[in-house]
Order: C-alpha cells, then structure tokens, then sequence
C-alpha cells in the first residue's frame, strides 16, 4: 500500500506544480482536511477548492528532495519558490504528511518555513 500512496503524492504533486486543483483533488476524500500549520486549516474539498481559487497567485515551484512511504502516511520534503502578491519570489522549505485511507488522501498536514532569513544570515 505505501508504494501506492507514494505514486499518489507524485501524482499529487505534479498536479499541484501544474496549478490544476481539481487534479490535485481527485485523489482526495470528499472529507478531506488540509492543514497549514501555524496559518490555516480547511476541510472538504469545496471549501479547499474556493480558498484555493481565492488566491490570486502562481503556483510554487518546487523540488522534492525525497518521499518517505510507510502504511498509510506519505512524507514529502523539499524546497519551493513562491511568488507573493507584490511580484517577489520567496524561497521556502517544506514537508508535507500526508495521511491515507482506501486509497485517498484524507489529511494534509504542511509545515512551510520562509528560509529567507537564514540566507540572509549566512551572508552577514
């Protein structure tokens, strides 16, 4: 099953590198709760289908540096660049669990830390 749900994540992700939300959603329960820890969580996939089309922003671009399957969880770690609202690219680090059941994904749980700063400060 763990090498299922990994195949599910780099689909997931290439949906989401894609910025096709509904790609991304089909391999969610309808019952599904995304959390951004320490920003936000929404649950279901309507309400995940309106904030996201609430933003008005490009997708990150993203590299996963590796996947880690084990039952029904799913970890993802990388780096990704976002572009905010007022044009400029922000580096980021993140991991994602992903957590299954039958085979959909019915929690995401993302911890996204801006790694501005710590360049900043290797450079100082």
């Amino acid at each position: 099953m763990s090498a299922k749900n990994k195949g599910t994540v780099e689909k997931v992700n290439k949906a989401f590198a894609e910025n096709s939300v509904e790609g991304w959603l089909e391999f969610c329960s309808d019952d599904v709760v995304w959390t951004i820890v320490g920003a936000k969580s929404v649950k279901g996939k309507e309400a995940i289908r309106a904030w996201m089309a609430s933003m008005d922003i490009e997708p990150p671009k993203f590299t996963v540096a590796s996947l880690i399957a084990e039952g029904d969880n799913v970890v993802a770690h990388g780096n990704m660049i976002m572009k905010e609202k007022d044009g400029k690219s922000t580096p980021y680090a993140y991991c994602d669990v992903y957590q299954f059941r039958n085979g959909k994904i019915v929690e995401l749980l993302s911890f996204v830390v801006k790694t501005e700063a710590r360049q900043e400060a290797k450079t100082a």
